[in-house]
């Protein structure tokens, strides 16, 4: 059982949608568990897994505890892995422990402000089994910031599907009717729910420096979020709305990625985006700040560019080489989606993920055996992270 707060369109929610519909149905039988509504993505897999929604009614309901405890008894669960930070890592870990669940995880998809750990969950880190890192970086910030022992941390990096996220022309030519840009228009994209910590502003503010340089270019803001209103008064005020396009949550994320020519996230904090693995396996370079492990990904000067946090005047200058350049676009293009293929396969993320249960339950469980087990931790898990399962 995932349990998570609820599942809009974005990088952890997506990642796990794409999760679930890839695990051997002969090892495992997924479920997920939202705290509150579902939402679309929720709604989508709902039709594929069984998936609980409304678990809990306020921000103090303790009352989620005995819910969700009933809940594991009735689904006899025998993992549960919590996504993300906050209420769902606590509740969901509780819950667990007080139900009986043999295995507890926790997967964790960001780092600092506003996903911390925070003082409760790391109460709880004696009954957790493990914390599942997406980078290596990532995995290194969560022994030495949030303080989890070494041998409780596992690195099992982010993946995609590359069959599903490839440049399409139709979905190129069809996502450009549908949002009213003209097929020659340079077109910057970004995927990202629309929370302060993704920092859209900056994509703003670079978007008006650009349309100085070219007054034909457009942006594409994919993504909801509760800083929408803001960001709607912010391109009013920049003299940029007419240029603007707000898709909102939108399923399609091959279709829009194919729309656009250059993908960029202008994030304070991440571990490893998704959003970013996605626009590469699409062929899209990418322009990035240099926060968390993005640098795993985007290898600067070769599937696009790093800038530092916050740095308008450099992010301007990498769109705007881009931008102007259409073979450079078309070489990076290339090299992301051979390093997405070579370093982030969907299939090995989910083998990482089926291995971590099963071994672990067997450490924990006397006499049962690891089924099909071909032991993808041992090659997932980096040295010094997870050594008693790599020992």
């Amino acid at each position: 059982m995932f349990v998570i707060t609820s599942m809009p369109v974005g990088g952890a929610e997506t990642l796990l949608v794409n999760l679930v519909r890839r695990v051997d149905r002969q090892r495992f039988d997924p479920m997920i568990c939202c705290l509150k509504e579902m939402e679309v993505l929720g709604e989508e897999i709902s039709n594929e897994i069984p998936v609980f929604e409304n678990l809990i009614h306020h921000k103090f309901d303790i009352g989620v505890i005995r819910r969700l405890k009933k809940l594991f008894k009735e689904m006899r669960i025998d993992t549960v892995i919590t996504v993300g930070a906050g209420d769902k890592m606590f509740w969901g870990r509780v819950a667990a422990k007080s139900a009986g669940v043999p295995v507890i995880l926790s997967a964790l998809h960001s780092t600092g402000w506003p996903d911390g750990v925070g003082r409760l969950n790391r109460m709880l880190t004696r009954i957790t089994d493990g914390f599942i890192a997406v980078a290596e970086k990532h995995a290194q910030f969560l022994v030495d910031f949030e303080k989890f022992p070494a041998e409780k941390v596992f690195m099992i990096p982010n993946g995609v599907d590359t069959n599903r996220f490839a440049f399409e022309s139709l979905n190129r030519e069809r996502w450009r009717n549908v949002l009213n840009i003209p097929k020659d228009c340079p077109v910057v994209g970004i995927v990202a729910a629309l929370r302060a910590e993704k920092n859209h502003s900056l994509f703003f503010r670079t978007a008006a420096n650009i349309l100085q340089q070219m007054p034909h270019a457009h942006f594409v803001i994919a993504g909801d979020g509760p800083e929408k209103q803001a960001l709607e008064s912010l391109a009013d005020q920049l003299g940029i709305t007419k240029n603007i396009r707000f898709p909102g949550s939108v399923i399609d994320i091959p279709g829009i990625l194919s729309s656009i020519d250059l993908f960029a996230l202008t994030s304070h904090n991440e571990a490893k985006p998704v959003s970013i693995l996605e626009a590469m396996s699409c062929e899209r370079p990418v322009v990035a700040t240099d926060v968390g492990s993005v640098s795993e990904s985007v290898i600067h000067g070769k599937t696009g560019f790093l800038v530092p946090a916050g740095d308008e005047r450099k992010m301007t200058e990498r769109w705007s080489e881009l931008l102007a350049n259409k073979e450079l676009r078309s070489t990076m293009g290339t090299a992301a989606r051979e390093h997405v293929i070579e370093k982030s396969s969907l299939d090995s993320m989910t083998e990482g993920y089926m291995n971590l249960v099963e071994q672990i339950h067997a450490r924990k469980i006397p006499g049962r055996s690891v089924k099909n087990s071909t032991s993808a931790v041992d090659t997932v898990v980096k040295a010094g992270f997870g050594s008693q399962l790599t020992q």
